[in-house]
């Protein structure tokens, strides 16, 4: 019996040798091309970010690849492994290709800025720049100035990335008395009456709403809705600080069980002070589970607004996009419709709006030349019935289907 265990034990590792030798000489073949093998390939520079498939670089070549997408999301020598079919057996390929960088950065600014006498703050922070790529751009301010003198003085700003890509602007620096507190040359606001934004911007293929949050209080939905409102979009919360925890705005439940009954459309944003795409997932869970599975008629919003400290947050054009669509991947997974809200500057300078399937507008114009949304905010001082206050007016595109 002991001759039979031993003797059955023998074969099964001879099988099992003849296995692993089998399994190496395949990884082998597979890496030992054929003497008559050739590939011509057409390599050109490679920008970052540059969607490049393998199949587009091929000249010639008597096999046949499987493509591949290239890696081009970071700069320098990358290698890639593509499979390919020669005379029925299948085959690895490796080749290494260039990632380099040569986009120039952007700067966004006036040509005059003020600054009183002895302005202690950043100067490099009068503009804002901003890079597809580098995370840390360099400032360089050209020319004679003096911050502790009255006076009209011509600088130059010259912004550069890590591959030496550099942009410039030319700026009047105004350095002025500081103004008393008693000067004032703000003019008295003119509030919008919703009957006179119905009048301007309701028509047969836009209707009329409102967004909301705890600035606006308590709040007669039913009064709102008798005067034309069909859809509302509520803050459904807000972080507060970059880092620190979300919080629900402290009226949301409210608004949306008064809004409810109302049979209003509803739809919800959150402020978002996300750096990265981990937090802004975190932000759209933190939705999700505070809607406990309530059924909204619009999308849920991503609302990222924090444009006066961008140069300090050192985030590139890429960060900041990321960092929406994973939002609105998140929502979109557990069965909500998401969406992007922003300015009309920022979506045409900042966000690739081509990528986004919804956009909420912010224009405050009588007319936008912005014609790529689905809601437009075109009033943030406008007043209805059934609210204290300021509010903002929307209008929704009627043709959009959020389901």
């Amino acid at each position: 019996m002991k001759n039979f265990i031993k003797k059955y034990y023998l074969i099964l590792l001879g099988l099992i040798l003849l296995i692993l030798l089998g399994l190496s000489y395949y990884v082998y073949q597979r890496n030992q091309f054929p003497k008559d093998f050739y590939v011509d390939l057409d390599i050109p520079n490679i920008n970052v970010y540059d969607e490049v498939n393998f199949q587009d670089l091929i000249e010639d070549s008597n096999a046949t690849f499987a493509n591949l997408k290239l890696d081009t999301s970071k700069t320098g020598e990358l290698n890639a492994k593509v499979k390919f079919t020669y005379k029925n057996r299948d085959y690895d390929y490796s080749f290494n290709y260039m990632v380099t960088d040569t986009v120039a950065p952007k700067i966004f600014g006036s040509g005059s800025k003020s600054v009183n006498v002895n302005y202690d703050k950043e100067l490099c922070d009068l503009i804002t720049y901003a890079d597809n790529y580098d995370r840390y751009l360099d400032c360089q301010i050209e020319g004679d100035y003096d911050l502790a003198k009255v006076g009209n003085y011509k600088i130059k700003y010259i912004i550069t990335d890590d591959f030496e890509n550099e942009a410039t602007h030319n700026l009047t620096l105004n350095v002025v008395e500081p103004k008393s507190n008693n000067d004032s040359s703000t003019s008295p606001k003119t509030n919008l009456l919703f009957a006179e934004a119905q009048e301007k911007y309701q028509t047969a293929e836009l209707e009329m709403g409102i967004d909301v949050s705890k600035w606006q209080g308590d709040i007669d939905f039913n009064q709102v809705k008798e005067a034309g409102v069909t859809f509302v979009m509520m803050r459904i919360g807000i972080r507060s600080e970059i880092g620190k925890e979300i919080n629900i705005d402290s009226y949301f439940l409210e608004n949306i069980k008064k809004a409810q009954e109302a049979n209003l459309k509803i739809g919800v944003y959150l402020y978002s002070k996300a750096m990265n795409e981990k937090e802004a997932q975190e932000e759209a869970k933190w939705i999700i589970k505070t809607l406990d599975g309530a059924k909204l008629d619009l999308p849920i919003c991503f609302d990222w607004e924090n444009w006066s400290n961008w140069n300090s947050y050192h985030l590139n054009f890429y960060d900041l996009n990321n960092m929406a669509k994973t939002f609105i991947k998140t929502v979109e997974e557990a069965g909500y419709q998401g969406m992007l809200y922003s300015s009309k500057f920022y979506l045409e300078n900042f966000w690739f709006d081509q990528d986004f399937a919804n956009i909420w507008l912010a224009h405050y114009t009588n007319k936008t030349s912005y014609s790529d949304y689905d809601m437009w905010q075109f009033s943030n001082i406008g007043k209805i019935a059934g609210i204290n206050g300021d509010v903002d007016f929307d209008v929704l595109k009627k043709n959009v289907n959020f389901n």
